[in-house]
């Protein structure tokens, strides 16, 4: 029996332990440096049909209805302007078992925690050294515990340890020269808003989403991403993005983008700094890399999330059946998004009115059009 090490309990290691628990050719286990797994933030994901594909391989679909919703459209709006520019019908790529979806990011770890014996995640293990040691890898955790295994999957994060680890050399993301903004916002401030689709507004420097992530409708996930500079200081300050002072003062900077009913009324308010993966690392010999350890994208894609189930399935397939393209196909299917993602963030966050006109013109166009739709979206939510 092969063993199967997964260092990080996020959404990707998760969803990798579920695959590997029912092939009984592997033992797995999580190791995860926090002494539990964070259930009660309300935060949404979205959760395009490629993902929601693959998590139904593992009863996602069982999944109380009540505590998940699917889209219909995404509804796109000027800021400036107030108004709706058009819609996207993001439905047409459902099927009647695999539809878009928006949901809690803890409704769905909680899901596939709760899957997973107990004795599978190993908390509190913080790791300290990687070594190889022929077919196999040693890893050191703090109190100096040692684990020996076949396969090490990585899924620590955008700051993932791990990967300085195996390559010798700390390895840091990019900060992507933006902050994000997360709240909540009940219904009665929505400002009638299509309560059934995604709405996504654009300005100058700034866009941001509201969406329902249940069938209560009763919280709206609200996310916005801000042009903003930080000195080096700052970006080494975490605790900086937990003051008050400071969260006031992102939230000052959005007074002329967000109407008041909607800023003032946020709850639950996060802001952190945005950071993105520089490159690739492919380190081979049965060390693999998935989720954000491998690579994070910006936030104008909503990609996230499915890209962390996406190669954490592809890296189940090619372990099982002994394949060697997974890093050749996970790199192609990643720069396609990073792109697309660059373009969108490009064209949520421009100024010039008379481009404005012309982006507004594009996407009234561009929306409607099939073979446009197949090619930028259809090639990602389809796998």
């Amino acid at each position: 029996m092969k063993k199967i090490v997964i260092i990080g309990a996020g959404i990707s290691g998760l969803f990798v332990a579920n695959l590997f628990k029912e092939n009984h050719d592997y033992q797995v286990a999580i190791y995860e440096k926090n002494s539990s797994i964070e259930l009660d933030e309300g935060y949404g994901i979205q959760l395009s049909n490629n993902s929601i594909k693959l998590l139904n391989r593992i009863g996602f679909n069982t999944l109380d209805n009540k505590d998940k919703f699917n889209p219909e459209k995404i509804d796109f709006y000027e800021l400036k302007q107030k108004k709706k520019i058009c819609d996207l019908n993001i439905s047409e790529f459902n099927s009647e078992n695999c539809k878009y979806t928006t949901l809690k990011r803890s409704k769905l770890v909680e899901f596939l925690k709760d899957r997973l014996e107990d004795n599978i995640i190993k908390y509190d293990h913080n790791i300290e050294k990687i070594e190889k040691n022929n077919d196999q890898i040693s890893l050191t955790f703090n109190e100096n515990s040692k684990v020996i295994c076949d396969h090490l999957i990585i899924s620590d994060g955008v700051f993932s340890k791990s990967k300085s680890l195996i390559s010798n050399n700390e390895i840091k993301p990019a900060y992507n020269n933006y902050v994000a903004i997360r709240g909540n916002i009940s219904k009665k401030n929505l400002n009638n808003l299509n309560e059934k689709n995604i709405s996504l507004f654009m300005g100058h420097n700034f866009h941001y989403v509201i969406y329902p992530v249940n069938n209560e409708n009763e919280a709206f996930n609200f996310i916005g991403v801000l042009k903003y500079k930080l000195t080096a200081n700052e970006l080494d300050n975490y605790d900086l993005f937990k003051d008050e002072g400071s969260i006031q003062g992102i939230k000052d900077k959005l007074q002329n983008k967000i109407s008041t009913n909607i800023l003032d009324n946020l709850n639950n308010i996060k802001c952190f700094p945005v950071f993105v993966s520089k490159g690739y690392l492919k380190p081979g010999n049965n060390i693999f890399l998935v989720g954000d350890a491998f690579f994070a994208f910006p936030p104008s894609f909503a990609q996230g999330a499915s890209q962390s189930i996406e190669g954490g399935y592809e890296l189940f397939d090619c372990i099982t059946n002994n394949k060697s393209n997974f890093y050749n196909n996970r790199v192609s299917k990643v720069k396609m998004i990073n792109s697309r993602s660059k373009l969108n963030q490009f064209a949520f966050h421009l100024s010039n009115p008379i481009i404005v006109f012309f982006r507004n013109i594009s996407l009234k166009i561009l929306t409607k059009n099939k073979k446009f739709l197949e090619n930028y979206l259809g090639k990602i939510y389809k796998n």
